[in-house]
Parts: structure tokens; sequence; C-alpha cells
């Protein structure tokens, strides 16, 4: 699924958290891996960047327990996000981590103890787990804590071109779950709200596993809504591109300097003519947020239908 482990960045190669300090304010940051919290200054990585900006995001396996509660406690306005990739067994084969299950579940009921409260598990659908997802949801269900989800990709990032997930079965899986979402039995409005655009942002990631053609998602936004920074401090559109497109470096230039070049002029270019077709939750959140009918409506619609006794029209 990923092979990013095999290719471990350098530590004197990576950029000092020193450059951080020159991000503009406001952004909302994710930092993710591989594992961030095996970096030695992760500490003063978020010292810096909790002020910062205007939501800060762990990604994490959960295996840190302590460094990960001490940042929950220490910055409780942050997002916690643990990677599990379905129940105990198939979590630990599929991650090569023994205990692995066990130490994101224990993480995650300690930082139930923090005042850190957006807090919950993230799973990414693949060939191996898809039968998993519903009891992956009860359980956060259970423990009242969020849920987001993923499909595999095939990008310079993760260091793999044959990933692929085509079955009835899979399919069959993920309706299931997006029924769940969207007859959600969370105990507060805003945790239903929240399962209702989780259900809408699936339905992308239905498509792709159908296999349709070009035209189901948003148009991506990668370079003018979002970016992505490698450990090297190289600024790219995103990391699921074939190539990694690099813009510029953020030890050389400001990203206000960056994102304004020629350079990224040409790189725009090359995202509009992608064809990968990603479905990472960024754009569609950013297309959520200026057409919010649509959500709203196609929520309403499959209810309905659900109600009805019918399946979910994609």
């Amino acid at each position: 699924m990923c092979n990013i482990w095999k290719y471990p960045t350098k530590s004197y190669e990576e950029v000092g958290p020193d450059c951080y300090e020159n991000l503009p304010d406001g952004l909302r940051i994710n930092i993710t891996g591989g594992e961030p919290t095996l970096r030695r200054d992760i500490d003063e990585i978020f010292r810096i960047l909790y002020p910062k900006a205007a939501l800060l995001e762990l990604s994490t396996n959960g295996f840190n327990t302590e460094t990960i509660v001490r940042l929950a406690n220490q910055y409780p306005k942050i997002l916690i996000r643990v990677s599990l990739e379905g129940l105990p067994a198939l979590n630990d084969s599929k991650r090569g981590l023994h205990d692995g299950f066990d130490h994101a579940l224990r993480t995650m009921l300690e930082l139930k103890r923090t005042k850190c409260k957006n807090i919950g598990f993230a799973v990414t659908i693949s060939p191996d787990n898809y039968k998993d997802l519903l009891y992956l949801y009860d359980l956060c269900v259970a423990l009242d804590i969020e849920l987001c989800n993923s499909v595999v990709h095939n990008s310079w990032y993760f260091h793999k071109e044959d990933n692929l997930l085509e079955s009835s079965e899979a399919l069959g899986a993920h309706e299931k779950f997006v029924k769940a979402l969207l007859t959600s039995k969370r105990r507060t409005f805003k945790g239903q709200l929240k399962d209702y655009g989780r259900a809408y942002f699936n339905r992308s990631i239905h498509c792709r596993l159908r296999g349709d053609a070009l035209g189901y998602r948003p148009k991506c936004g990668a370079l003018r809504d979002f970016f992505f920074i490698d450990p090297l401090g190289n600024v790219s559109p995103c990391n699921g591109s074939s190539d990694e497109w690099i813009v510029g470096n953020i030890r050389e230039h400001s990203l206000e300097y960056i994102l304004a070049s020629e350079k990224a002029r040409e790189i725009v270019k090359k995202v509009e003519l992608c064809d990968r077709n990603c479905t990472f939750i960024v754009t569609d959140r950013h297309d959520m947020v200026r057409h919010p009918w649509k959500p709203v409506l196609w929520v309403l619609k499959n209810k309905i239908r659900i109600f009805k006794g019918k399946s979910i029209s994609w």
C-alpha cells in the first residue's frame, strides 16, 4: 500500500524548525510522515506552528503514546488522527508493528483524558481491509471519537504505482459504510453532521473504486487551495503525482515568493492537465465550502432513498 518506510530521509538533510517560522499565519497544517513523532525536534515544530496555524493536525500511528499525549496536553486545540488499517490482526500485519493496534487504542484512550477533543482514528481503504470498515466505524461511535478515511493511491510520495482496488465485494462493503454514515448514530447533532459530510466525501471514493471516468470529483486545487512541503523543504502541489513537481524550497525563498513564481504558474498548468483523479479529502473540503448546497442536497436525497429502502445514488 505504501513503501515510504523503505525510503527514510536523513535527519541532517531535513528542514529545521526555524524554517517554519517564515510560513504565513492562518494555514491549516497537517504534520504527517512516515511517523512525525520520531523527529527529535517535534516539540519545537509544534511550538512554532501552533500559534501560527488556523488548525494544526498531527497524523500518527499512535505508537509513541507518551509523546502524543504530551503534545495534546500542551496544545489542546490540535487535531489528532491515529492511523489504523483494520482490526488488530490485520492492522499489525499490514503495518508491520507488533501490538500496533494495542498502542493505537491505548493512545486514543489516553487522549480522551486530555483537553484535546478533536481526536479520532483514520483508515486508508485497501484491498485487504474494506471488510473492517464498519467495525472501525462502530468502534469510533462507541468511543465517541472521529473516523476519517481515504483510499489507496499511487504516487512518488508513497513509492508505489501498483495499488489497485476494484471488486464488487469492496463496493458493497463501502456502500454499507456510507449508509452507516448517512444514518449516523452519533450522540450529538454536530457528530451526525460530520458523518454526513464524510459520507458525501466518500461519494468520490466510491466512484473511484467503481472505475468511473474522469469528472466525478471536484476540480483539483493543488497549489492554489493547498500544497505539500517535504522533509527537505521542497514545495510541491501535492503528494499524489507520479513525480514530485517541485516549485521551490522554503530554505531559499519565502512561501509567498514560491507560490507567486513563474515556476508555480507552470506547474499549475500541469495540475490542470493531470489525469490521476486522486480522491484526497482536501479537494472535496474546499469544494464543499464553496458550494455547500451540493453536499446538503446529496445527503438529503440519499437519506430519503435509504428510508425508502433504495440504494445510494452516487
